[in-house]
């Protein structure tokens, strides 16, 4: 069929271009070669967005011949104008809880088994009218209205560790129910979450890929009546914007007691790696670990092992990197002149108090290399009134790297890596940003942790002695103080 006249019907177009609003949109289809196209971007690194039906239209007719598919992001955002807005938590107001259950087109009733028992769960805690539902061609789609969070839960918990928790925990409870479902299962067929930051799912009323079905939204009511033929797409059967029935905090006791199992998985001020529970057919639980490394943590150990290499101080290294990488994160969303709210951000005073006393007391700056930081009465760095204390790094961003690798080799290799660069750019902050952190930031696994994995492993075979471990190899090249690192640097920055 052709996907544009599809589209272009007026009460699709206004359905498709409601559900996106305030969503990361992607297009999806084939160009003339019968290549792939995934279209994410507009006008260089612009998230692709949608605000109207027009909006719509004009992408459907630039893009002509080659969108098949329209998807739109799992998160809604405060504002989408360049790429690093979507990465920015603080950005992300809303987050639709979602399942995904995939199976086959053939195959559909069995999805729908699954489907019912995620409902099922949901309904015992008191979730229902908030539910619906997508069949999205070769599965379904279980959302939870992002709306169903109440502002005062918002407030204290936020959206993306609401849905990541909620998800992962009903999937926990129901683990066995699914497992009998499709042990016996004739097809392939799996449940998963997949709450992540960038992930994107088909939009009500948008073809399949492939199969030329038209994705349809039901509710729970609907389930022992639907049927596959109502994914016809010269006569499809779907309930008209029925992601918009929702009880406000009606969710809110399931992410309290998802809180308290799963715990939170987001940093006040970026994104990190999660395990994602995935049930299915052969194997009654897997995890699926997201080989990913966000620019939050990369900032954050970078600007430590900065300090460290200038200093020789590690423990005021940790809090430095953590605030560093707050303040730049706060920077990029919130401009020099805004406030962060979340982290009750005062830019004259903050508080302190022990015993029940407390005493309000003028921000104390020092200068820190060439750039003014604010610090507490006891010395440690601080954002909005807020100290971040070693213990704090070690949480935050120590425990998420150590994820990928253990952490005297990702510390080892970040202070290395830092220290072939000269003083003059290590200190001033504008350069540190751009040699130092921004050529690795989305590549820091590959362009430092692995080189320096192999060039340890060169230096070992070749050594007579080789260090009992990273620690004593990094005290005997002598990395407490910056005037041995000098001597080791090149005077290129690009060294």
């Amino acid at each position: 069929m052709e996907p544009l006249k599809h589209y272009l019907k007026r009460s699709v177009l206004e359905e498709i271009a409601l559900w996106l609003r305030g969503r990361w949109v992607a297009l999806a289809g084939y160009d003339e070669k019968g290549s792939s196209v995934f279209i994410r971007y507009s006008h260089g690194k612009k998230p692709l967005t949608v605000s109207s039906a027009s909006d719509l239209e004009k992408l459907l007719i630039k893009y002509r011949g080659m969108v098949r598919t329209i998807y739109g992001s799992l998160n809604r955002y405060a504002k989408l104008e360049d790429e690093q807005d979507t990465e920015i938590i603080p950005n992300i107001v809303a987050t639709t809880p979602s399942w995904d259950i995939d199976a086959s087109y053939e195959h559909w009733k069995i999805a729908l088994d699954l489907a019912r028992i995620v409902v099922e769960e949901l309904e015992r805690f008191g979730v229902s009218k908030s539910i619906y539902l997508v069949w999205s061609g070769n599965g379904v789609h279980v959302h939870i209205s992002e709306n169903a969070l109440s502002q005062d839960l918002k407030e204290r918990i936020h959206p993306f560790d609401a849905a990541y928790a909620v998800v992962e925990y009903v999937l926990r409870k129901i683990r066995s129910r699914v497992v009998d479902v499709i042990k016996n299962a004739p097809c392939s067929i799996k449940i998963e979450n997949l709450v992540d930051l960038k992930r994107v799912f088909t939009a009500p009323l948008s073809l399949h890929r492939k199969l030329d079905v038209v994705a349809v939204c039901f509710k729970p009511n609907d389930m022992d009546s639907f049927d596959i033929s109502w994914t016809d797409p010269e006569n499809f059967r779907h309930r008209w914007r029925c992601w918009e029935d929702y009880a406000p905090g009606e969710l809110d006791p399931l992410v309290e007691e998802a809180i308290k199992e799963v715990g939170l998985r987001s940093l006040d001020m970026g994104y990190t790696p999660v395990r994602r529970t995935r049930i299915e057919i052969g194997t009654e639980t897997s995890t699926e670990e997201v080989p990913r490394v966000g620019r939050f943590e990369v900032m954050a150990l970078l600007q430590a092992a900065r300090y460290y290499v200038l200093t020789g101080d590690l423990e005021k290294a940790k809090s430095f990197g953590l605030n560093r990488a707050i303040f730049y994160a706060w920077a990029k969303y919130y401009g020099p002149h805004g406030r962060y709210t979340r982290m009750g951000y005062r830019p004259s005073t903050r508080s302190y108090g022990t015993g029940g006393t407390v005493a309000r007391e003028e921000k104390r700056f020092v200068k820190v290399f060439e750039e003014e930081v604010p610090v507490s009465p006891r010395g440690w760095f601080e954002m909005g009134g807020k100290e971040q204390l070693p213990e704090d790094f070690d949480r935050q961003i120590k425990s998420k790297l150590e994820i990928i690798a253990p952490w005297e080799v990702v510390w080892r290799a970040a202070v290395e890596y830092v220290k072939r660069f000269p003083t003059t750019v290590l200190k001033d902050p504008q350069k540190f940003y751009k040699y130092v952190y921004e050529p690795v930031r989305d590549h820091f696994v590959e362009k430092v942790l692995k080189k320096f994995a192999e060039g340890s492993a060169r230096e070992a075979t070749t050594s007579s002695k080789a260090p009992r471990s990273l620690l004593d190899f990094a005290s005997k090249r002598g990395d407490h103080g910056a005037r041995e690192a000098d001597r080791n640097r090149s005077q290129d920055p690009h060294a």
